[in-house]
């Protein structure tokens, strides 16, 4: 099968359904963000040889085609795959046992630390941007987005914050704590 289709030569693109939609358009935006995301996620993975980065974040690559596929299909298709509940409980007690062996945060931090953690802080960029477009898509009375989909995407950019510091804690880096510049 040839990659190419040359369907896509005029400026649109078929969501799943056939419907063909502007690649400008909003839902294109916000799966083209998730898509984004997800390769950071592979640059991390790719510059790790950490277990826990490869396997965690391994799961996150799936969630996330879940949920762009989601995206890519308005309509409610039985054949496709959902985010649901399940994929934020993930999150969420990840974040639990990653905090408990975290120092509390007392002041807010700069992107950084480790190669590793500073590309988890990329990730959560790119996932806070994915967020908001997913958040305008929303807002748009033509274009349904389940709300799963916008709680996991919330919650994936706590999770990469709390995984970034937990990366500069095994990989022995402190955290860079912001300080106010003095006028």
């Amino acid at each position: 099968m040839k990659i190419y289709t040359k369907t896509g030569d005029e400026g649109t693109t078929g969501l799943f359904g056939g419907r063909r939609v502007s690649k400008s358009s909003p839902r294109i935006a916000a799966y083209g963000d998730i898509d984004e995301l997800n390769a950071v996620l592979g640059v991390v993975i790719a510059h790790s040889n950490q277990n826990i980065i490869q396997s965690t974040l391994r799961q996150i690559q799936n969630h996330l085609f879940i949920l762009g596929a989601q995206l890519a299909s308005p309509s409610a298709d039985p054949k496709i795959e959902r985010i649901t509940s399940a994929h934020i409980d993930f999150l969420e007690r990840q974040m639990d046992v990653m905090t408990e062996s975290l120092p509390p945060l007392t002041h807010s931090i700069l992107p950084g630390g480790s190669k590793t953690a500073a590309h988890l802080h990329l990730a959560r960029t790119v996932c806070r941007r994915a967020e908001r477009n997913v958040v305008y898509l929303s807002q748009l009375p033509e274009e349904p987005v389940d709300n799963w989909v916008m709680m996991y995407i919330n919650r994936l950019s706590d999770f990469l914050f709390v995984f970034s510091r937990l990366i500069n804690q095994l990989e022995k880096v402190s955290d860079i704590e912001w300080v106010p510049q003095k006028r």
